[in-house]
Formats: C-alpha cells, structure tokens, sequence
C-alpha cells in the first residue's frame, strides 16, 4: 500500500466527478457539505488532503478509467492524499475497490455520500469507511443548503433511481428504486440556487419526467406541474430537464412545452434503437411507432423545439437489417444533437448473458455510420440558426479577450465578442455563422431582460 500522509482530518479536498449530470450535481453537493465541515477545495494545480472520484458505472471504460485515476494519485516520493471512491463504481464494487486498489480509503455509494464527513474520520482514524447502503429514506435532508453559486446555471435533481430496468442498464442496482423529491424540497432548493444568482435549472433524474409529488395544497401533480410551478420564480429565465423516458411523457408535459415560456424548447428523449425487436430484448416498453408520435404531439406543442436522443448500437443479436432501423429513425426525427455508444457488458444486468453478443469491429462500423448521420443533421440544424436573433444566457468566458459562450434556447453554445457584458447576462444576439459544435454570434443593441 501506498504511503498515506494527508492529515487525519483533511483541511482540503477535490472532487473530480465522471459520467452523468446527476453526478455533477452530486458532486456540488459533497463539496458544499465538506464546506460546512470547514474544510476549502484545493486550488488548481494544488495537492488537495482528501481527493474524491465520484464515479460512473454504465460504460466499462469508464471504471477502468476510475482504475487508473486511483493509480496516478500516489506521489512521485510514494506518499498519496486520502482517497475517497463515490459514486457507481463505489455501489457496484463495494469494498472490493479496496481489495483491488488497497490504497482507496473511503467507498461510498451515492444514497449514501451524506455520510461522507463520518466516513472521513473513520479512514482518518485507520478504519474500514465503506457505505453501500441504499435505504428507503432520502439523503437529500441530510445535505446542507444549497450555497452561492459561481455561474449562472444549475443541475437540480428532483428524483432518484430506476424503476425500468432496461437489459443492459445497471442504474437501478446502483442507484435503487425511483424516488421523487417532495415539492417543497426542489422549490425551496430552486428559490436559494435563484436567490444565489442562478438564472437557469436544470431538473435531473435517471427518469426525470416520472416525478410526481404532492404541492403545497395536497393535489398530486406531475412534472408539468413542477415545471409550471418553478417558472412563478421571477428572477429564474430558463427551465430544462434531463433525462427522460418515452413512457413518462405525459399529455401535461407536451402541453408544457407549448405554453410554458420559460421551459425551453429542448428535449432529450431517448429510444436507443429504431427497431422494435430490439427494443423489446432491451426491455424499453415502447414502440418505434409510440415513439415517433410522441415526438410529433410535441413538434405540433412547440414546432421549433430541438429534439435530442440516445442509441446504442450492436445490443446482443442485432442484425445488420434491425441497425438499418436505427439509421431510418434518425433520418425521419432528424435530431439536433445525439449521444451514441457501442454497446458496452455491464456484469449483472440480462444482456451481459444474452446470446449473439456483436464483434467489437462491427459494433465499431455501425457506429461510424450511425455518428456520421448525426452529425449531418446537427450541422444542418445549426446552420438552419445563422440568420435567427435569439437571447442566449452567457454561462463562461471564452478563449479569447472579451470573447463570451452563452446558450441559444435550443442548448447551442454561441461564442460573441462582447467586453462590456459578463456572465450571467442575458443578451439578444444575431446568429452569424455555424459549425458542426458551436455558433457565432454578434449582439443585437438590446439586452435580454
């Protein structure tokens, strides 16, 4: 093992977050909650005390990369900080991370990273710190108040876990069944992210738009509700989501997008694959057809909206014929941005033992073709912006002097030059050029309100 020299209570701490937005905001959170233990985050290209890899468990090599992080944290005279594993990985291995990288101090699950500060003192005091539980009660009560945040947008998870398992998914072993957060939690959490400077939320979940909760008078409301709800916060501009389910894509919700201002007009929706047979092995319970008219109801709500997916390609025994679906189902959506993956074994899920498992150089093949129409369509829709006057909230400073990066509605970034202005203000820009990434923008002599 790896000498271990951080202090017994670490005075600072990094937290490098892999995978999905919830881990991000997971991430936030441990970091907000070691603040109100007293300890400080490292500055950049400082050695922190306590180093925590929040971690993601879909892709394989995602935990190998995990692996080998772990690796590059020991020192060049042999000594390390204190090593914290958070996250899927943590969930999903448990304590034989510490049997296979003996110097990972603290294992923790992400039900259960509220217990992060005992888990601190007990590697501190040379204790096994391993927390995997998944209990039914909420850790959110336990999370201190959301702080001032330094940029003007913010993830926001609004529920928890899984209930569809899908054949080649392991959120639901590692982040357990779905909860909902109550309405008075995400709305008192939303008001202190606005009142803290925040100008656009994001709403997470694993299935985000299977929340359903009770308001502040007793009436079962939907996320549509939620939606509707949140956007009564004045100071808040923009309202997103992610990710969804085709199955839990209420009539209140598509109407939402229709009449809803604040709620952009941006959907992630993913199908995974364009051909019915394999979204039955995937255990998807929708339909290419339930699909398609779901997307048309909400084109018809909200005719400019930018349509967003996920595919999966070479799921054990598809055909050449049934990826020829996918690549069809792309062609007729047309999405404005997509995520796409070979399909990757996750050990104790239904596919990891399904026959006709696909060669990595044809899963490879199918997946240049698949990109390449993806990206097409998303230079196509960029292009179809230049011309268009649109508010975009500037989120970042660019590379260059006075050089800023905001967000059109429709998630592009939009890179303008405009020295007088800063993050977090919104300004009316006129669309001048495209890339297959990014925008150019020049502003209009009008700021956003």
């Amino acid at each position: 093992m790896n000498r271990y020299d951080a202090p017994k209570t670490p005075a600072t701490f990094h937290v490098k977050s892999f995978g999905c937005q919830m881990n991000v905001y997971d991430g936030e959170r441990m970091a907000e909650m070691l603040g109100e233990r007293g300890m400080t985050a490292a500055t950049e290209g400082s050695e922190a005390d306590l180093v925590i890899l929040n971690t993601c468990h879909i892709r394989e090599k995602a935990v190998d990369k995990v692996y080998s992080d772990i690796g590059r944290l020991t020192r060049e005279d042999g000594t390390r900080p204190m090593i914290a594993v958070a996250g899927c990985v943590a969930q999903a291995e448990g304590s034989e991370i510490q049997r296979r990288a003996r110097n990972v101090d603290i294992v923790v699950g992400p039900q259960a990273y509220h217990h992060l500060p005992d888990l601190i003192d007990k590697a501190g005091r040379g204790e096994q710190a391993v927390d995997t539980d998944m209990p039914l009660a909420s850790k959110f009560g336990a999370l201190p108040a959301r702080t001032k945040q330094a940029r003007p947008t913010a993830f926001l998870t609004i529920m928890e876990g899984c209930d569809k398992f899908c054949t080649y998914c392991v959120v639901p072993y590692t982040r357990g069944a779905e909860i909902s957060r109550t309405w008075s939690a995400i709305i008192d959490e939303a008001m202190a992210l606005v009142d803290g400077g925040v100008r656009e939320i994001t709403l997470l979940g694993q299935n985000v738009n299977a929340w359903t909760g009770e308001d502040g008078k007793g009436r079962m409301q939907g996320m549509d509700g939620l939606v509707r709800e949140l956007a009564k916060i004045g100071a808040l501009k923009r309202i997103r989501y992610t990710t969804s389910h085709p199955n839990d894509m209420s009539d209140g919700l598509i109407a939402a997008h229709g009449d809803e201002p604040k709620l952009m007009p941006f959907l992630h929706l993913p199908v995974q694959s364009g051909n019915d047979r394999v979204l039955k092995a995937m255990n998807r319970s929708h339909s290419t057809d339930s699909y398609l008219r779901i997307i048309e109801r909400v084109r018809e709500a909200r005719p400019d909206i930018a349509l967003s997916g996920d595919f999966i390609v070479g799921f054990p025994g598809e055909t050449d014929a049934e990826f020829e679906d996918t690549l069809k189902i792309v062609e007729q959506v047309r999405y404005a941005q997509c995520y796409s993956f070979k399909y990757s074994s996750r050990p104790g899920t239904p596919a990891a033992d399904m026959d006709g498992q696909i060669p990595a150089e044809v899963m490879d093949e199918r997946l240049a073709r698949l990109q390449a129409a993806i990206n097409r369509h998303q230079v196509e829709f960029n292009t179809a912006t230049v011309g268009r006057r649109t508010d975009i909230l500037l989120e970042r400073k660019g590379r260059h002097p006075g050089q800023l990066i905001g967000k059109t509605p429709w998630l592009q970034s939009v890179h303008v030059t405009a020295p007088d202005l800063g993050i977090g203000d919104m300004v009316e820009v006129d669309i001048i050029s495209a890339g297959p990434n990014s925008l150019a923008g020049e502003p209009s002599r009008r700021k956003a309100a």
